[in-house]
Parts: structure tokens; sequence; C-alpha cells
């Protein structure tokens, strides 16, 4: 069992070009804590996971782990001396290596006798449940085997940190959710630091003990995943953490944490966030946890059902309202395309954010 390491980000730039690919971010990681960084392509989230492994170098601002100062001036310690394990997304296994030898790998430095060798990588192999195919090469695994290779290597050593760089995005939607909850229960069973970067919110949500999204080399908003997706500090966490549609009215009237927004002949009530003012021009971002079929609601709209999808559980449907569509309206039963219906919102799931201003 390792101790995680303390990871604390200062200030940190980094620029290709006139490209600032990080911009001035700070971030902190307590030990044993699983950090998901959120974001779209080209927002930071590499840059900085690479900076953290010791792949890249920052321009300015400050790397500790614990109370090592990785860079500081023209030092950049080497990522070998950073006590941490990295699973890339493509897997990057030495094809002319096993399974084994590929895991072994990552203990080459360490000088350890032959036989704690073998046992430690038998272990990791076992523990990622490739126990029987050590001997295989990668073109004899599959991407699901190769990546649980890869994590082997990567926890073999013990490391007090874990980086992963969009691990799952290669693999089939059914092997993403089996090879996420091994990897949150590997890290947290060996009680390494974990850092991990996706553009995918339902992993981001899945994974967090704690949730950064990161927006043009800028941390938005870190926090608790139930705070992230509750209260979101701007539009752009709103919209990045998973919405059905959009709205747009004027303000009514304002309480404290909710407001009447008028959207023409009709009005909903929904909550605001950031504060609002009655006559001013708001976007309605709606969850798709808010919309339902429901008959006893006063925020309800007339809709057309647009398109019908069978989920397992159910049907989600693509709807069309005067104000603007809304996508994944979860029920149990089917509705028929073309079909009229009224469509219920629920007001705690829906934020008002004032029009941005182009």
């Amino acid at each position: 069992m390792s101790n995680g390491h303390q990871v604390k980000i200062e200030g940190a730039r980094k620029n290709y070009g006139s490209l600032a690919a990080l911009d001035g971010l700070s971030l902190r990681i307590e030990p044993g804590q699983f950090m998901v960084l959120l974001g779209p392509s080209g927002s930071g989230k590499s840059t900085l996971i690479r900076s953290l492994a010791g792949i890249e170098k920052i321009d300015t601002g400050s790397i500790f782990l614990d109370t090592l100062q990785v860079n500081k001036g023209p030092i950049n310690v080497a990522p070998e001396k950073r006590n941490l394990g990295m699973v890339f997304q493509d897997y990057a296994l030495w094809p002319h290596l096993s399974a084994f030898e590929n895991v072994e790998y990552a203990l080459q430095r360490r000088k350890l006798a032959k036989d704690i060798s073998k046992q430690k990588v038998d272990t990791a192999l076992e523990r990622v449940g490739l126990a029987t195919k050590g001997k295989n090469y990668p073109h004899e695994l599959s991407g699901g085997e190769q990546q649980r290779v890869a994590l082997a290597r990567a926890i073999v050593a013990d490391p007090a940190l874990l980086l992963f760089d969009e691990p799952l995005s290669n693999l089939d939607a059914d092997l993403r959710e089996r090879l996420r909850i091994e990897i949150s229960t590997l890290t947290r069973e060996i009680g390494a630091t974990a850092l991990y970067i996706t553009h995918d919110q339902s992993e981001a949500f899945a994974l967090a003990d704690k949730i950064g999204v990161i927006n043009h080399g800028k941390l938005e908003q870190v926090d608790l995943p139930e705070e992230i997706y509750e209260r979101p500090l701007n539009r752009f966490v709103a919209n990045f953490t998973g919405i059905a549609g959009t709205f747009t009215g004027k303000v009514k009237r304002v309480s404290k944490t909710s407001c009447i927004v008028s959207l023409g002949e009709d009005e909903l009530k929904v909550r605001h966030t950031v504060g609002v003012q009655v006559g001013q021009s708001v976007d309605i971002l709606i969850r798709p946890a808010a919309t339902s079929f429901k008959k006893d609601s006063n925020n309800q709209l007339a809709a057309t059902i647009k398109d019908v999808a069978y989920r397992g559980r159910g049907y989600e449907h693509a709807i069309d309202t005067k104000y603007g569509s809304l996508s994944g309206v979860f029920d149990t039963v089917s509705h028929p395309r073309g079909g009229r219906i009224s469509v219920s919102i629920d007001p705690d799931r829906c934020i008002a954010f004032p029009v941005e201003t182009k």
C-alpha cells in the first residue's frame, strides 16, 4: 500500500506559439484523492497531465509532488524520479515484449532481485485479471487486455501517483464500463493519488472524488461531482456536464434561488446559481433528468414527439416545443413519432444563466 502524493500545481503556464495551453492554472490534489479533469479537446487537459508526468515542461509556475518541486527554472525532474505510473489512451506497449515483459519493464531501474520482480509482475497481472496471459504479445491480446497490461505496468511499482490520459476512449461501451470499475477499485486499493482526464462527463461523474472542469487552459470549477452538477458556477460548466436543450426567455420574478421565466405564451419556474434580475434575458439550460411526461406538474409545455429510441430500461424521446428541442426525455413506454404530448420540466433541474452577448 503506497501513500499517495499530495499534488500542488501553482500558476502553471504553457504556450505553444501564441496558444496558451495552460493559462495560469492552479490545482491541488490531496493524498489518495481521485481527481478527474473534464474538458473538451484542446482545453489543456493533456498538457497538464504530461507536465505532471515530466514529459512536458511548463514555461512558468510550479509543480510540487509532496514537498519536492519537480520543475524550477531549467530543472525538470525526470518522469522516472517522480514515483508515478501513467496509462495512455493508445496503451503504449512494446510490441516485441510479452505482457509479462511489458509490465516488468517498469521495474527495471529498481534493480530488484529476479524472484521479487517476478512476484510483483505476477501479482500485478493477477490484479488486472491477466494471470494466464503473461506470455502473450500485444498483438495476441484484445484492446481491453492490452489496456489491462498497461494498467498492470502502471501499478506494479506501487506508485504514489497514477495518471490516466483518456485510457478508455478506444474501447467499446461495455468494456469501457467494466474497465472503469476496475480502474476505480484498483486505484483506491493501492492508495495512490490519481489524476484522470476525459471529455466524457458520465465517466467523470462515475469515477471522481472531485471533478475539475477545464476550458482554454483554465479551471472553471473544481468541486464534488454533485456540486458541479447541481451548482455549476457558469454556463460552460453547466453545458459541458450534460443538458437536454436550451430555451431563451425573460425573467418575470426572482426569489433567492429560483425565478419565473417567460418564454412567450408559457412560463417556467427554474433555478439560478449566478444571480439574475427581473427583465433580464436568460438562457435556461435543461438537464436530461428534468424532463418527463408526468401530468402532475405546473411546469408544462406542449410538445411533438420527433424521435424515439429504445434504451433497454425504457425509451428516450426527442421532442420539439415552440421554444426549442429537447433530447433524452425518458419514459417506460414508447410514444409515437409525430404525436402531441405535454412535457413536464422539473424546476430544480433547470438553471437560468444571463444570455451571453457576443
